[in-house]
């Protein structure tokens, strides 16, 4: 333990503690742009690249960035000395000097840390001028790069490369022409970017930003087609932080309505193409593990790890399920399905998909997910964020709505559909279906605790008919290279596999309300998640009746000639 004093107040910290995390102890807050604390429990800093954290240590000249600085036994330290209140507000000034301050214009406006910091500063005009760097936007199908807005934090670079290890970006060039760039400065759909939106997620300014789709559903809203929504799982319990409020706190009942009150002709629930997701994929796995092949079986519900595995592993891609993720499996069943139960034509169902994950819409466009006809499965992808700009912009005080219930058919769940939106949620749900399947037998445990939680990887067993299979819950694409290279050289032991690319899960994902990697909120959102499934008086995805029915008049069964057809896909070597 280490004896040391900030400003005055006598503390006690653990070697190895950090002049910032110290502070937090005695109730200081010092203001940071690069520091993060991640959901692994780790605290990430980009080595005190911003500096607006500097103090003053007694008898050492200058100053120190107090996240990059281990606090020392018997060390003094001042975080409001006069010299340190000067320097910061300097080192703000110059960040804004450099700054596009178009705030009114900006998709971060109030909720950027630079304006904070501005205003926590006192900072009310800009005390320097001079030259101003200049960039084109970089804009792909997910999010929009805008370098003009970037302070060089370089959280993007820490998350990107250190937590994902996609490596897609890099800081460039040193002096004022420093920048992060992509190899040889090319557009980010040339780099081995994966759209997982982790960088969107982390950056304290407008520099990355989703690609901006809600003010076209104004006009889809308006176009005379019929146009449905589909809500994901992640999505209705994060939207409530929107709206001041705990996860899980704003109904669900609330939203459907706020959505009929902006124009959509249908409202319907992604959880029930989750159940049957599931169907299709525990067929698929009792098929492979029947026969011994294309084992372990890997899920390929979120696309930023199938365009990971796309770029990275192409040789083992055929371990991929081949069902499409539940937002394109309920694209495809509502616009093939519904016409058989109405006058609708295909050709007029627009479908909208509320997500919590910008690689989403990045997936929705893919020609995999267009029938033979180009047809997409999903028209327009919007994110949580977005969604909450909508019901501010259509005037709707959602807090005071009444609740409303899905549309039928599509529009009832299981438990099992609703734990996809969390980390370990997609196997708990296949292990339910597929255990009951092989055995013959009731699940009468269905909760899986061990594959439940935050953790990076996840592992478990279960005994089917006398054989034991192993499982693995992967969550964040840095944990994936340890067991995807122990498939390559035939040493894995895994049966079944669960991979999501965001930290957490979809409830972590980059479309979410922005939390600056606080652990305790994805801990919340989990926890909601859980409550509802847990609630749930049908909680595996093959009792939904619905799903029962679905088969019976339309798909015939699990994998069957029109299942493959239109909700299955096999993904390529890119």
């Amino acid at each position: 333990m280490i004896n040391a004093k900030i400003n005055g107040i006598n503390i006690v910290v653990e070697k190895g503690t950090s002049i910032l995390d110290a502070a937090k102890l005695v109730n200081i807050k010092l203001p940071t742009l690069c520091n993060m604390n991640m959901i692994d429990g780790e605290t990430r800093n980009c080595k005190g690249t911003c500096r607006v954290c500097v103090v003053e240590i007694e008898k050492k000249e200058g100053l120190v960035p107090a996240c990059a600085t281990e606090i020392k036994e018997g060390m003094s330290v001042k975080t409001n000395s006069l010299k340190a209140i000067r320097a910061r507000r300097t080192i703000a000034e110059l960040l804004l000097s450099d700054h596009p301050m178009d705030c009114l214009k900006c998709e971060k406006n109030n909720k950027c840390e630079l304006q904070d910091l501005a205003f926590e500063l006192g900072i009310d005009k800009n005390s320097y001028e001079g030259e101003r760097v200049h960039y084109d936007l970089d804009i792909c199908e997910s999010f929009v790069r805008d370098r003009e807005k970037c302070i060089m934090c370089r959280r993007c670079v820490t998350v990107c490369n250190e937590i994902q290890k996609v490596h897609a970006i890099t800081v460039a060039n040193r002096g004022f022409e420093s920048n992060i760039s992509t190899f040889c400065d090319d557009s980010i759909v040339n780099s081995s970017c994966t759209y997982c939106g982790q960088c969107v997620a982390v950056c304290p300014t407008g520099a990355l930003r989703e690609k901006n789709d809600y003010k076209e559903l104004w006009k889809l809203l308006n176009d005379n087609k019929y146009v449905i929504a589909q809500i994901a799982p992640a999505v209705r319990y994060a939207l409530a932080e929107e709206f001041k409020l705990e996860a899980g706190e704003l109904s669900l009942g609330r939203i459907i309505t706020a959505l009929r009150m902006m124009g959509f002709n249908g409202v319907f629930d992604t959880n029930f193409a989750a159940d049957l997701t599931i169907t299709e994929e525990a067929n698929e796995f009792m098929e492979r593990l029947t026969k011994g092949e294309k084992l372990p079986i890997i899920t390929s519900c979120c696309p930023a790890w199938v365009k990971y595995a796309e770029n990275n592993y192409y040789d083992n891609i055929e371990l991929l399920s081949t069902c499409k993720s539940p937002q394109q499996i309920f694209g495809a069943i509502a616009k093939n399905y519904l016409p058989t139960k109405s006058e609708l034509k295909k050709k007029d169902i627009k479908v909208v998909s509320i997500m919590p994950c910008i690689a989403k819409k990045y997936e929705s466009k893919r020609d995999e997910m267009k029938d033979r006809n180009g047809i997409a499965d999903v028209d327009l992808v919007i994110t949580t964020r977005e969604l909450a700009k909508l019901i501010r912009e259509a005037g709707i005080d959602i807090l005071s709505l009444n609740e409303s219930d899905f549309d039928s058919p599509l529009g009832t769940s299981s438990g099992a559909g609703v734990i996809f939106g969390t980390s370990g949620g997609v196997m708990e749900a296949a292990l339910r279906t597929s255990y009951e399947w092989i055995t013959g037998k009731t699940l009468e445990k269905i909760d899986f605790e061990e594959v439940r939680g935050l953790e990076g990887i996840k592992e478990g067993k279960i005994t089917l008919n006398g054989k034991e299979i192993n499982i693995a819950v992967i969550s964040s694409l840095g944990k994936v290279k340890k067991i995807m290279d122990e498939i390559k050289v035939g040493n894995c032991k895994y049966h079944f596999i669960e991979i999501m690319a965001c930290p957490g899960g979809c409830i972590g994902g980059g479309g979410q309300p922005f939390i600056k990697s606080n652990r305790e909120i994805l801990k919340n959102r989990m926890v909601a998640i859980y409550k509802d499934d847990k609630g749930r008086k049908i909680r595996k995805s093959h009792e939904n009746p619905i799903i029962k029915q679905v088969y019976r008049e339309y798909l015939k069964e699990p994998n069957s000639s029109i299942a493959h057809d239109i909700l299955h896909v096999n993904y390529k070597n890119k």
